[in-house]
């Protein structure tokens, strides 16, 4: 995320000397905190899951069309890369860059998913890497794993996210207009995007009634919700830190199929800039890079940004656990 003016080098310093007056913080780390839970919160995630459960129970007893089942399943993909490419690698890490149109071809997958704008989601996520299991990371996982997959969205945010995010370097996605659109209209947008739209399509072209059409909207919802969430929970539990032993993150290649390419998360820790996000690139399951070069070979994704094979083997042997897959032949060790 290196800035172009030297108006961002005075910023970026000042903000460095400031933040350097603070505590430093090494992880995993959690001081004792009293949770304030947020009952507005509560009460609307239980109501999803509510909404959810019974979406399923009308998927498996009211015979909704085969339509409707297959339009979810084909949102839910479409929503997963908005995350995973456009979330995820392009604005939070600058991985790659987007032109004009694949950015709005993002831009309109990720508000299918409705976690907040995407400057929200970078403000929490920048964050998250520079702070990883530390009080000031918005989902600690060194708080345990129903507190980093869920219980921060239920909760005040910790004072030392609070502190700290000021610091967060956003001036480059605020200078976005595509991203600073969404933001504006983002409870229209999004809400229209995510729940209304897809309610409303399946009435319309094959007359599915509204309370099987809602009620699916919201659990493709909640399943997209949650494997999203398991990069921040699961993902720092289970698995093996081939790069990095001293953090919490893991590399777990069943998840990685469920989370399409996001689950080699140590060594995303260990090289956030680089756009496969795993050392294995395309030999492994990871569609999400493969979706990035897609769009490279059309040329609207270009400066894809990875680390060099001397820089990783270096990281490796320093700070791995010796776990290292190098090669395709080597996947059939377990994680």
């Amino acid at each position: 995320m290196a800035p172009n003016t030297s108006k961002d080098v005075i910023d970026i310093d000042f903000v460095d000397a400031e933040e350097s007056k603070l505590e430093k913080l090494v992880g995993p780390q959690a001081a004792p905190w009293k949770y304030e839970i947020l009952y507005r919160n509560l009460a609307v995630i239980v109501y999803f899951h509510l909404a959810a459960l019974y979406g399923l129970y009308l998927a498996l007893t009211a015979g909704p069309a085969w339509s409707t089942i297959i339009f979810h399943f084909i949102i839910f993909f479409i929503a997963s890369f908005g995350v995973s490419a456009g979330l995820h690698r392009l604005w939070s890490h600058n991985a790659f860059k987007a032109k004009l149109p694949l950015q709005i071809i993002l831009i309109l997958c990720t508000s299918l998913t409705f976690e907040y704008s995407v400057l929200n989601w970078v403000r929490d996520h920048r964050l998250h890497h520079k702070y990883t299991d530390t009080d000031a990371d918005p989902h600690n996982a060194a708080r345990g794993a129903f507190f980093s997959h869920l219980g921060w969205l239920l909760v005040k945010k910790h004072p030392e996210v609070k502190r700290r995010g000021k610091f967060t370097y956003m001036r480059d996605v605020n200078a976005n207009p595509v991203l600073r659109f969404q933001k504006k209209w983002a409870v229209p947008f999004i809400g229209s995007m995510c729940f209304i739209i897809p309610t409303l399509i399946p009435m319309y072209f094959w007359n599915e009634g509204l309370n099987v059409a809602w009620h699916l909207s919201l659990l493709r919802y909640v399943v997209s919700l949650h494997q999203t969430l398991l990069g921040n929970s699961y993902a720092h539990a289970v698995g093996t830190r081939p790069y990095d032993k001293r953090i919490l993150p893991t590399d777990n290649r069943s998840l990685n199929v469920v989370i399409l390419g996001e689950g080699f998360h140590n060594f995303h820790h260990a090289f956030p800039w680089d756009y496969r996000s795993a050392e294995l690139g395309t030999l492994f399951f990871n569609p999400t890079t493969w979706f990035i070069e897609l769009f490279a070979k059309i040329g609207w994704a270009y400066d894809l940004k990875t680390a060099s094979t001397s820089v990783i083997e270096g990281r490796a042997q320093r700070t791995g656990d010796g776990t290292r897959v190098q090669n395709k032949s080597d996947l059939n060790v377990n994680s």
